[in-house]
């Protein structure tokens, strides 16, 4: 292993679900899903440092207040888990600069993990290449292996099993951000319960899964009009239930111009998709008027890569 003298610097984007269809609970915790992934231009940097410890430092643009930075951090644990599966001794000091909303359903914690992943296998020379990373990104999380890969891309099984899907052009979306984060988990749960009483507010799980032909066809076009109508997002219901603001910025961002707005993942982040640059800054410039945190972003992206070394 040629270990590398100096920091790297490695760029992971955060993601948006253009589609998430959510099946049943698996035994495991885990739902059947089926996805469509977008990587956008909202970033997390992460930059190992040689170190022979393991040790992590988080700071950012976004509220870090609540990221652990013990083992409980996923990118912690991906520096871990490659370590032990290339047989490195030597430790690595990450820091992690969080440009993606805190538990905000953009996976940023994914981008961590996976840009660790990427910085560490550089750092220490243990080149596993991208089959060996994307092996230990699915043992991380599902979301995991997208932000390593980017780009567009249908997950299905728990959403790790990615299919790349041919996106042309550039799709703007306006994010609006929230104060208050939403637990992964728990949401999931929500819409569980949501179902099990019959709540009309939540759709029936899908026997068998599947993302619309015209969805992967609006992609394949680069049609924000074509896109626009065929979007969803089935844990939408479980995370606005209890959140008016959220109901509010998904009607606000269409009557201020927006093709659609969707809740992104699990929430509580809202994504509007907009016709394009101009009608996304426009959009942009009207929710700040309202007091809301709005960020104009793009995708496709590609995934993790590195900076500099």
């Amino acid at each position: 292993m040629a270990r590398h003298p100096d920091p790297v610097h490695v760029r992971a984007p955060g993601k948006i679900n253009v589609y998430l269809g959510v099946g049943p609970r698996h035994d495991d915790g885990y739902h059947a899903l089926a996805t469509v992934f977008q990587a956008v231009s909202l970033y997390e940097d992460v930059r190992a440092h040689p170190s022979a410890g393991f040790s992590l430092e988080v700071s950012g643009d976004v509220d870090v207040t609540d990221v652990p930075t013990d083992d409980r951090n996923l990118a912690m644990r991906a520096a871990r888990m490659l370590a032990h599966a290339a047989g490195v001794n030597d430790g690595v000091h990450l820091e992690i600069r969080k440009g993606v909303p805190v538990a905000g359903g953009m996976g940023g914690g994914s981008a961590d993990a996976a840009a660790a992943l990427v910085a560490c296998d550089a750092l220490w020379g243990t080149e596993l290449g991208p089959r060996g990373l994307h092996e230990l990104a699915v043992r991380l999380g599902a979301d995991v292996p997208f932000a390593l890969h980017g780009g567009t891309a249908v997950g299905t099984g728990r959403g790790d099993v990615l299919t790349p899907a041919l996106a042309r052009g550039r799709f703007d979306w306006v994010l609006v951000l929230s104060a208050q984060g939403l637990s992964t988990p728990a949401v999931y749960g929500r819409l569980d319960r949501m179902r099990a009483h019959g709540d009309a507010l939540a759709d029936d799980p899908l026997d068998m899964l599947d993302v619309p032909v015209a969805l992967l066809q609006a992609l394949r076009a680069g049609d924000a009009q074509e896109l626009a109508p065929v979007m969803m997002n089935d844990l939408e219901a479980a995370a606005v239930i209890d959140r008016p603001d959220l109901e509010l910025a998904l009607a606000d961002g269409v009557r201020m111009g927006a093709l659609t707005s969707i809740v992104s993942g699990s929430g509580p982040t809202i994504a509007l998709l907009c016709a394009g640059p101009d009608a996304a800054r426009a959009v942009q410039e009207e929710l700040r008027a309202t007091g809301r945190d709005a960020l104009h972003v793009h995708g496709p992206v590609a995934g993790a890569q590195i900076l500099s070394t």
